[in-house]
C-alpha cells in the first residue's frame, strides 16, 4: 500500500523594514524563512510559494515591535530545515541575548565542539531566518565584523541598533 504525502504548502509576503524589504516564507503556515534583498544563499523566488500575507500577522507584529525597540526576544514557531549540526548552531544563536555578541569560537565552545568555529560560521551563514535567529550577533575572534548573509552594512546597523547607538532610521542616537 502506497501512502501519498502532500507536498508542503508555501506562502510568502514582503514587508518593509528599516533594513530594506524582508521576504517572509511560511511552510504549512509556519515561518520557515526570512530573506533580505541581495542576501547570500537566497533561493529563487519561485520556491517561495504563492503571495499571501495570511500566515504572517504574528511575525509582522513581532518584527514591528523589534524594530521599534520594544521587543528583544522573538517567540515564534519556526519550521527550519538543516542538518542536525546547523539546527544546533541556530538554537545556540537564539540564546545570544539582545545587544550582546559572541565569537564563532565561543559558539563552538558552547556547543561542546571547541575546534569547530569554521563549521559554526558556515552553519551561521545558512541561517534561514536572520534577525529572528540573530546570526548578526556573531563576530570574529578579534571583535571584527565578519560575513553576514545580509551584508556587513546591515550587520553593523543591526548591532548598533541593539546596543542603543543607532535608531532604526539610520540616525545615530543621542546619549
Amino acid at each position: 500500500m502506497t501512502t501519498l504525502v502532500s507536498p508542503p504548502t508555501k506562502q510568502h509576503t514582503v514587508v518593509d523594514s528599516p533594513y530594506g524589504p524582508l521576504t517572509l516564507v511560511a511552510t504549512d503556515g509556519v515561518l520557515s524563512a526570512l530573506y533580505m534583498t541581495d542576501q547570500r544563499h537566497r533561493p529563487p523566488e519561485e520556491t517561495f510559494g504563492v503571495p499571501d500575507p495570511e500566515p504572517f500577522p504574528e511575525v509582522i507584529r513581532q518584527l514591528t515591535a523589534y524594530f521599534a525597540g520594544e521587543l528583544t526576544t522573538f517567540d515564534l514557531p519556526l519550521d527550519l530545515h538543516g542538518t542536525p549540526f546547523q539546527r544546533s548552531v541556530w538554537a545556540e544563536l537564539s540564546r545570544i541575548p539582545y545587544g550582546e555578541t559572541r565569537t564563532y569560537g565561543e559558539l563552538a565552545e558552547e556547543l561542546g565542539k571547541p575546534g569547530a568555529s569554521r563549521a559554526v560560521g558556515l552553519a551561521n551563514g545558512k541561517n534561514p531566518v536572520g534577525i529572528i535567529v540573530p546570526c548578526h550577533r556573531v563576530i570574529g575572534a578579534s571583535g571584527s565584523l565578519t560575513g553576514y548573509g545580509g551584508g556587513l552594512d546591515r550587520k553593523q546597523r543591526l548591532l548598533a541598533f541593539e546596543s542603543g547607538g543607532l535608531r532604526n532610521d539610520g540616525v545615530q542616537a543621542l546619549f
